[in-house]
């Protein structure tokens, strides 16, 4: 039978060891566009498969501190992407050729 709260107590030690990291990663000058682009597309992959470990747990009638647990981690992956998505926007107006008035 698997353990559902062990893969959420692990995807919330991932969580928190990347909410360390995305932001130091994200700072870094040096970083490519396309780095950006597959940390964005890990982050997003990462926050759908929290949010299907929710239902999951949901279906199952876990306890409600579990579930409020499981969407706050949902949150921080979503959170990541976004300051992902910010960064390669940002980095995608910062050599776009400046527009004709």
């Amino acid at each position: 039978m698997t353990d559902w709260l062990d893969i959420l107590r692990e995807q919330a030690e991932t969580g928190a060891e990347m909410a360390r990291e995305v932001p130091a990663t994200l700072a870094n000058p040096d970083i490519s566009r396309d780095q950006v682009k597959k940390l964005f597309a890990a982050l997003e992959q990462q926050a759908e498969f929290v949010e299907k470990l929710r239902q999951v747990l949901e279906a199952n009638d876990f306890e409600p501190e579990v579930l409020v647990a499981a969407e706050a981690l949902e949150e921080r992956y979503a959170e990541l992407a976004a300051s992902a998505a910010e960064r390669l926007k940002a980095m995608r107006s910062a050599t776009e050729p400046a527009r004709r008035q």
